[in-house]
Protein backbone atom coordinates (compact mmCIF):
# COMPACT_ATOMS: atom_id res chain seq x y z
CA UNK A 1 0.00 0.00 0.00
CA UNK A 2 1.38 3.27 -0.97
CA UNK A 3 0.95 6.46 1.35
CA UNK A 4 0.66 9.85 0.49
CA UNK A 5 2.88 12.29 1.27
CA UNK A 6 2.57 14.98 3.94
CA UNK A 7 1.03 17.98 3.02
CA UNK A 8 4.27 20.56 2.57
CA UNK A 9 3.84 24.36 4.31
CA UNK A 10 3.14 25.42 0.93
CA UNK A 11 0.20 23.11 0.07
CA UNK A 12 -0.98 23.55 3.27
CA UNK A 13 -1.25 27.20 3.65
CA UNK A 14 -2.15 27.35 -0.25
CA UNK A 15 -5.40 25.22 0.96
CA UNK A 16 -6.04 27.18 4.34
CA UNK A 17 -6.16 30.72 2.10
CA UNK A 18 -8.59 29.41 -0.38
CA UNK A 19 -10.61 28.13 2.17
CA UNK A 20 -10.53 31.87 3.57
CA UNK A 21 -11.18 33.66 0.43
CA UNK A 22 -13.93 31.21 -0.67
CA UNK A 23 -16.67 32.91 1.83
CA UNK A 24 -15.75 36.42 -0.38
CA UNK A 25 -15.62 35.77 -3.85
CA UNK A 26 -18.69 33.27 -3.07
CA UNK A 27 -20.39 36.60 -2.26
CA UNK A 28 -19.23 38.81 -5.33
CA UNK A 29 -20.90 36.02 -7.55
CA UNK A 30 -24.12 35.90 -5.54
CA UNK A 31 -24.88 39.32 -5.98
CA UNK A 32 -28.33 39.70 -6.89
CA UNK A 33 -29.56 42.78 -9.58
CA UNK A 34 -33.01 44.15 -7.97
CA UNK A 35 -35.72 46.39 -9.24
CA UNK A 36 -37.47 48.54 -7.08
CA UNK A 37 -40.84 46.66 -7.51
CA UNK A 38 -38.72 43.69 -5.23
CA UNK A 39 -38.59 46.45 -2.92
CA UNK A 40 -42.49 45.75 -2.10
CA UNK A 41 -43.32 42.67 0.00
CA UNK A 42 -44.73 39.50 -1.74
CA UNK A 43 -48.51 39.42 -2.03
CA UNK A 44 -48.61 43.60 -1.59
CA UNK A 45 -49.33 45.44 -5.50
CA UNK A 46 -47.87 48.45 -5.75
CA UNK A 47 -51.41 50.31 -6.42
CA UNK A 48 -51.80 49.59 -2.58
CA UNK A 49 -48.49 51.11 -1.40
CA UNK A 50 -49.59 54.55 -2.68
CA UNK A 51 -52.50 55.91 -0.85
CA UNK A 52 -55.57 58.81 -1.70
CA UNK A 53 -54.08 62.19 -1.33
CA UNK A 54 -55.14 66.01 -0.90
CA UNK A 55 -53.87 68.46 -2.82
CA UNK A 56 -52.33 72.01 -1.08
CA UNK A 57 -53.49 74.35 -2.87
CA UNK A 58 -51.45 77.00 -1.55
CA UNK A 59 -48.31 75.36 -2.27
CA UNK A 60 -49.49 73.54 -5.42
CA UNK A 61 -48.03 70.53 -4.55
CA UNK A 62 -49.72 67.31 -4.43
CA UNK A 63 -49.56 65.39 -0.50
CA UNK A 64 -50.21 61.52 -0.66
CA UNK A 65 -51.76 59.97 1.89
CA UNK A 66 -49.68 56.61 2.68
CA UNK A 67 -51.67 53.15 4.27
CA UNK A 68 -49.68 50.72 6.41
CA UNK A 69 -48.61 48.91 3.11
CA UNK A 70 -45.99 51.58 2.24
CA UNK A 71 -44.24 50.90 5.36
CA UNK A 72 -43.90 47.07 4.73
CA UNK A 73 -40.39 46.14 3.44
CA UNK A 74 -39.78 42.66 1.96
CA UNK A 75 -37.57 40.86 4.75
CA UNK A 76 -36.02 38.71 2.02
CA UNK A 77 -33.64 41.31 1.46
CA UNK A 78 -32.24 41.57 4.86
CA UNK A 79 -28.84 40.79 4.25
CA UNK A 80 -28.86 40.45 0.36
CA UNK A 81 -25.99 40.93 -1.61
CA UNK A 82 -27.81 43.56 -3.90
CA UNK A 83 -27.33 45.57 -7.03
CA UNK A 84 -30.23 47.91 -7.86
CA UNK A 85 -29.86 51.29 -10.40
CA UNK A 86 -31.67 54.52 -8.90
CA UNK A 87 -31.02 58.07 -8.84
CA UNK A 88 -28.80 60.43 -6.26
CA UNK A 89 -30.90 62.82 -4.26
CA UNK A 90 -27.73 63.92 -1.72
CA UNK A 91 -27.88 64.35 1.87
CA UNK A 92 -23.99 64.57 3.05
CA UNK A 93 -21.72 66.23 0.89
CA UNK A 94 -18.38 67.31 1.02
CA UNK A 95 -15.53 68.40 -0.70
CA UNK A 96 -14.96 65.16 -2.30
CA UNK A 97 -18.64 64.21 -3.12
CA UNK A 98 -21.30 62.99 -1.57
CA UNK A 99 -21.40 60.20 1.31
CA UNK A 100 -24.70 59.92 2.21
CA UNK A 101 -27.82 59.61 -0.36
CA UNK A 102 -31.02 58.41 -0.75
CA UNK A 103 -31.93 55.93 -3.46
CA UNK A 104 -34.95 57.21 -5.37
CA UNK A 105 -36.47 55.21 -8.19
CA UNK A 106 -36.61 58.33 -10.51
CA UNK A 107 -35.23 61.77 -11.18
CA UNK A 108 -36.35 64.42 -8.99
CA UNK A 109 -38.41 62.16 -6.28
CA UNK A 110 -37.80 63.98 -2.68
CA UNK A 111 -36.74 67.19 -4.34
CA UNK A 112 -40.00 68.99 -6.26
CA UNK A 113 -42.64 66.28 -5.25
CA UNK A 114 -43.39 64.90 -1.82
CA UNK A 115 -41.49 61.31 -1.29
CA UNK A 116 -42.13 58.46 -2.28
CA UNK A 117 -43.47 55.61 0.18
CA UNK A 118 -40.45 54.24 2.62
CA UNK A 119 -40.72 50.92 0.72
CA UNK A 120 -39.39 52.78 -2.20
CA UNK A 121 -36.65 54.77 -0.81
CA UNK A 122 -33.04 53.44 -0.01
CA UNK A 123 -30.40 55.13 2.32
CA UNK A 124 -27.01 55.17 1.20
CA UNK A 125 -23.30 55.60 2.76
CA UNK A 126 -20.76 55.21 0.95
CA UNK A 127 -16.97 55.65 2.09
CA UNK A 128 -15.79 56.23 -1.66
CA UNK A 129 -17.46 60.03 -2.56
CA UNK A 130 -19.36 59.88 -5.30
CA UNK A 131 -18.15 62.93 -7.93
CA UNK A 132 -20.68 66.05 -7.47
CA UNK A 133 -20.35 66.61 -11.28
CA UNK A 134 -22.48 62.59 -11.68
CA UNK A 135 -25.35 63.59 -9.77
CA UNK A 136 -27.94 63.60 -11.96
CA UNK A 137 -26.92 60.56 -13.89
CA UNK A 138 -28.48 57.54 -13.09
CA UNK A 139 -26.42 54.72 -11.20
CA UNK A 140 -25.83 51.44 -9.96
CA UNK A 141 -25.08 51.01 -6.09
CA UNK A 142 -24.13 47.45 -4.94
CA UNK A 143 -23.65 46.22 -1.43
CA UNK A 144 -25.34 44.72 1.55
CA UNK A 145 -29.04 45.75 2.07
CA UNK A 146 -30.45 46.07 5.50
CA UNK A 147 -34.10 46.33 5.41
CA UNK A 148 -35.05 49.04 8.01
CA UNK A 149 -37.07 51.80 8.42
CA UNK A 150 -35.22 55.33 9.25
CA UNK A 151 -36.16 59.38 9.15
CA UNK A 152 -33.92 61.50 7.32
CA UNK A 153 -34.72 65.48 7.18
CA UNK A 154 -36.20 64.96 3.85
CA UNK A 155 -37.92 61.67 3.80
CA UNK A 156 -38.30 58.46 5.53
CA UNK A 157 -36.72 55.32 4.07
CA UNK A 158 -37.64 51.62 4.00
CA UNK A 159 -34.04 50.10 3.54
CA UNK A 160 -30.19 50.76 4.47
CA UNK A 161 -26.99 49.97 1.93
CA UNK A 162 -23.61 50.70 2.85
CA UNK A 163 -22.56 50.85 -0.96
CA UNK A 164 -18.90 49.17 -2.00
CA UNK A 165 -19.69 49.66 -5.48
CA UNK A 166 -21.22 52.82 -6.72
CA UNK A 167 -20.95 53.46 -11.09
CA UNK A 168 -22.81 54.80 -13.76
CA UNK A 169 -26.00 53.51 -14.92
CA UNK A 170 -25.48 52.20 -18.80
CA UNK A 171 -28.63 51.91 -20.44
Amino acid sequence: MIRPAPPTRRSFLATASACLTLPAAARATGVREITWDDLIPPGVPYSEIVGEGELDEVNDTWNPIYDANASKLNARLNGAAIRMPGYIVPLEIGAEGVTEFILVPYVGACIHVPPPPANQLVYVTSKAPWPLDDLWQAVWVEGLMQAELRSTEIARTGYRIDAEKIEIYEW
